[in-house]
């Protein structure tokens, strides 16, 4: 093997954490593999994976090689594109991380557009509520909301949610309206989970940020059964507006605590760090943003900006 083919084994290993399993998928021996590996390590001078019975895991100096290895295949994968064929139109699969409730209610609704627009691009969804692994899971763009931590990731921002306190009319003729966050201890609320924790209701006032853990008949961690709930009446919750728009403008539900609204949570398009997006992956990004720039539920306004974050605070959705 020369060296680029090296490299895009070593690429492959990574992505599959498995010599087994990147052999397979090109192809060759396990054996073959093992030995290239070796092979690089032993020419670099530096451990590149830690071998254990639990199965593989990345150095710093592999990592560092690593992202390397990935820009340097991409602009050669690229160079070699545009030399053969110039400039053609983006092509290929994408896999996406989203939520369930933001995937059904505002990226499934906008794909005809974007597939009128890029006939040659496939998309599949990894649905789960949780910020999942994009290396291990083989990810391309993961669409997040709320406040992202440091990490290695790259992220861009493409639009936002404002959050709200939800009950039907005939809930509040039942139990009243609360006027402050500090009410809200004697109302049946609604709790959302994530990873199977309470999430907390968050506020803003007058002394600052103040979180409210909500105690109540139902828990769950499906933003749509909580939506769900509030309609039918069992309680209070805390969702993104986005969710409820339409029953909002309806008034089939009403928004409270409106004065202590927290700042809008972002939302953004997370990549793997490290790699140069495929033309296909930067199209359904600028897809996304520009779609949301056009919603006013859903896009970044010059108004209230969300507030900084310590540590990632997640939203339902």
């Amino acid at each position: 093997m020369d060296r680029l083919d090296v490299m895009r084994l070593y690429v492959r290993v990574v992505e599959t954490a498995s010599f087994s399993q990147a052999a397979r998928a090109l192809k060759i021996g396990q054996p073959t593999v093992s030995k290239q590996i070796a092979g690089l390590e032993a020419r670099l001078g530096a451990q590149l994976l830690r071998r254990s019975s639990r199965g593989l895991s990345l150095t710093d100096a592999g990592q560092s090689y690593y992202d390397s290895a990935v820009r340097l295949i991409e602009d050669f994968t690229a160079a070699e594109q545009r030399v053969r064929q110039g400039q053609v139109a983006p092509s290929g699969p994408i896999r996406v991380a989203i939520s369930a409730s933001f995937g059904r209610v505002q990226i499934m609704p906008r794909l005809p557009a974007f597939f009128a627009r890029y006939p040659d691009i496939s998309v599949e969804t990894d649905i789960s509520d949780r910020y999942v692994n994009l290396i291990e899971r083989r990810i391309d763009v993961a669409v997040r909301i709320g406040h992202l931590a440091d990490s290695s990731l790259t992220a861009r921002r493409i639009g936002r949610t404002d959050i709200a306190v939800l009950a039907t009319p005939a809930y509040l003729a039942r139990h009243g309206t609360p006027q402050t966050p500090g009410e809200l201890g004697r109302f049946p609320c609604m709790t959302y989970l994530i990873d199977g924790r309470p999430r907390p209701w968050e506020f803003s006032g007058p002394a600052g940020a103040v979180d409210f853990i909500p105690q109540g008949p139902v828990r769950s961690g499906d933003a749509e059964h909580i939506r769900a709930g509030v309609l039918a009446g069992i309680g209070l919750a805390q969702l993104p507006t986005w969710l409820v728009v339409d029953e909002i403008a309806a008034g089939t539900v009403v928004p409270v605590l409106a004065d202590f609204a927290p700042p809008p949570y972002p939302i953004s398009a997370v990549t793997p760090g490290g790699r140069l997006q495929a033309g296909r992956v930067r199209a359904f990004v600028d897809f996304l943003a520009d779609a949301f720039a056009a919603d006013p539920d859903l896009r970044i306004s010059a108004g209230r900006q969300p507030a900084p974050a310590a540590s990632p605070r997640r939203n339902p959705g």
